[in-house]
């Protein structure tokens, strides 16, 4: 990538501006771009390139509890094999607490069960529904067949009178 002036950034320079996206610093992007004189979309592109490599990057200041779900799976990646001395040492270097990061990982696991809530949820309201249409359908049925008996009891009245007379006016 090349700056404003056309030179390019060395790996170690990138790596440090991405470090300052992450966890404890957890910069925002204008912030670095403005004091570094990077151009906002180097740094962005910086950093969809370290999480495509794994990093949590959030790069945005929001404390971690605002972090994106992406960001927070990434942390979960990066922890899920740890011991608890590494994961204690983890979370001192990037200023985060084990247990948001057990609450995450149990989010990360759960994350499909409420898929499957769901899916049974929704077929149900679908069953609902047809059953619903099904009335429905049944009962307009009943009154066309009603309209239609009252129409042609209608129509020999009218009938009737035309051959035999108005027989009410006797």
């Amino acid at each position: 990538m090349n700056n404003k002036n056309g030179t390019r950034f060395t790996k170690e320079f990138k790596e440090m501006a991405i470090a300052r996206m992450m966890p404890p610093n957890n910069e925002s992007i204008k912030s670095i771009s403005d004091e570094l004189g990077i151009s906002e979309q180097s740094l962005y592109k910086w950093r969809q390139k370290a999480r495509i490599e794994g990093n949590a990057t959030p790069g945005n200041g929001q404390t971690s509890d605002r972090w994106s779900s992406e960001d927070k799976f990434l942390v979960v990646l990066e922890t899920y094999a740890m011991n608890q001395a590494e994961l204690a040492e983890y979370c001192r270097k990037k200023g985060l607490y084990k247990e948001q990061i057990d609450a995450w990982r149990s989010g990360c696991l759960n994350a499909n069960s409420g898929e499957i809530n769901q899916t049974k949820r929704l077929s149900q309201e679908l069953k609902e529904e047809k059953r619903r249409t099904s009335e429905i359908e049944k009962d307009l049925r009943k009154k066309e067949k009603a309209l239609a008996e009252a129409a042609a009891l209608l129509l020999l009245r009218k009938k009737a009178r035309a051959i035999w007379g108005d027989q009410e006016d006797e």
